[in-house]
């Protein structure tokens, strides 16, 4: 998994000459003291390193250039302490490839009343300070996350913590590798799309492997490595009797066993943070990988089904995004309706492949028959999602854009045992109701396939897509159909005339 506090978030400073060195030496200070508290908080999961104050066009370019070749930065704080010219900051801004976030504060929360001077002024006078960083971003068109308040306030932290995770997810695409296993669900329109575009736009690439590929790694797999998995399930899962050891239909556990381990083994070769595979095309594998890409997820790595590589993206990113938090983070597809008006459901499943980090209960390991694929019995772990707020987000493609669509929902106790129904399922309801979301979200051109998160806020995904520069369109517990389809066509004549 990923390990968030290898990154950092540089918190630069500015201020200009204006006001002599000892008041450079105090803003020096107070910034540092305000990183440093930042980088402590136990709320902000990757690290805030301060940089010394910049305070001529030379230090802000110089400070730019090196944020955009450090590795380990992936994004910048801004914070005008004291009055800095915005004229300066463009040069910088320019070449300025990491997202940003201009954090609106200063270093005192209370004004002196007894005391206050101009001298104190002078010090502190982020409150003009920031608006003239503000207008510059604005003429130069900058996407970045602006937060107001005062710098130890929770919801300030809160906010800057979010927006970190963002930036942690448009990190982890930069130069991300994200392998196909065959093609798209053949006559399948959502999972096509551009993939030169969004290496362009996301800075990660998508390339094809024939299926018999990753056919020579599965069979590479040593018995040796199967016992050790299949060892693994027993004491993680509940296994049933008919899958055990020198029961009848343990070699059908032993394949998907090699199955995973061919699978894994190709995708650290490889360095790929995701896959794809479909069910059109298995030649050479004994079953469609089911359990492999459930644990396959649960250790990170991104995923979707029928080909669909910008959902199995937007896992891997959801995933690193939500590092450390609780509940979890899955492909998903909207199944099927509960239509009753006084309970309505949305039934979210696969045929095989969600991931076990959402799980309400310890997963079973079955074997069932799948009735597309025409290929053996594939073993899956089966088990009820957990409830909770909840989002479903989907990316597509427009042709002239990326738009991420995001439906904030509550996932619901699964309190039917649904028996005949051998997969992984969720339960939720969409905000704002089931007919609205429905609406708007098909008005909208949402997937059926998504990204589900019980780790992952509305915010979180906005501050995301910001990050990448893309569209993305909200649907929840205000949303109405009529205001919905107003924001589209704003939204529509917005992004073309860019």
């Amino acid at each position: 998994m990923t390990d968030l506090k290898k990154m950092e978030v540089w918190f630069l400073t500015g201020s200009q000459h204006l006001y002599g060195e000892e008041t450079l030496k105090k803003v020096d200070q107070h910034a540092a003291t305000i990183a440093r508290a930042l980088n402590d908080s136990s709320s902000i999961p990757v690290s805030i390193t301060f940089k010394p104050v910049v305070k001529t066009p030379e230090e802000i370019l110089k400070a730019c250039s090196e944020a955009n070749n450090s590795p380990n930065c992936i994004g910048i704080i801004s914070w005008m302490h004291t009055f800095s010219p915005a004229k300066m900051w463009i040069n910088g801004l320019k070449i300025l490839q990491k997202p940003m976030l201009h954090l609106h504060t200063q270093f005192n929360r209370d004004l002196p009343w007894n005391e206050i001077d101009m001298d104190f002024i002078n010090l502190n006078p982020s409150a003009h300070g920031d608006r003239e960083f503000g207008f510059i971003l604005n003429r130069l068109r900058i996407n970045r996350k602006v937060v107001a308040g005062h710098w130890e306030d929770k919801q300030v932290i809160a906010q800057i913590s979010d927006w970190t995770r963002a930036a942690a997810g448009w990190h982890d695409w930069q130069g991300a590798k994200f392998v196909r296993f065959g093609d798209n669900m053949r006559q399948v329109a959502v999972t096509e799309g551009d993939k030169i575009e969004a290496e362009y736009k996301f800075g990660y690439s998508v390339n094809t492997h024939g299926v018999g590929d990753l056919v020579q790694s599965v069979n590479a797999v040593t018995e040796n490595e199967i016992d050790g998995l299949t060892d693994i399930y027993q004491q993680q899962y509940q296994v049933t009797d008919v899958l055990k050891k020198g029961n009848a239909r343990h070699a059908s556990l032993r394949d998907a066993a090699r199955i995973e381990l061919g699978l894994q083994h190709f995708l650290e070769q490889g360095n790929f943070k995701g896959f794809t595979d479909t069910f059109e095309d298995l030649h050479g594998l004994k079953q469609l990988p089911g359990i492999a890409a459930q644990r396959l997820m649960n250790a990170g790595y991104g995923f979707a089904g029928e080909g669909d590589w910008k959902t199995a993206a937007l896992v891997r990113a959801m995933k690193t995004m939500a590092t450390g938090l609780s509940g979890g983070n899955s492909f998903m597809e909207d199944y099927t309706y509960h239509f009753n008006p006084d309970n309505e459901l949305v039934l979210g499943a696969h045929m095989l492949e969600i991931c076990p980090t959402i799980a309400a209960t310890r997963p079973r390991i079955e074997v069932h028959p799948l009735g597309i694929g025409g290929k053996a019995d594939p073993a899956r772990l089966v088990f009820d999602g957990a409830s909770g707020p909840a989002i479903n987000a989907s990316l597509i493609d427009m042709g002239s854009r990326f738009r991420l669509i995001i439906n904030e929902v509550d996932a619901v106790k699964v309190d039917k045992a649904m028996p005949k129904l051998p997969v992984a399922r969720v339960l939720w309801k969409a905000q704002p109701s089931l007919r609205v979301a429905a609406e708007t979200w098909i008005l909208a051109g949402g997937a059926h396939h998504t990204g589900f998160s019980l780790a992952l806020t509305a915010e979180q995904m906005i501050d995301w897509a910001e990050s990448n520069g893309i569209e993305y369109l909200l649907i929840n517990k205000d949303t109405t159909s009529l205001q919905f389809r107003n924001e589209l066509r704003w939204s529509d004549a917005a992004w073309k005339l860019k």
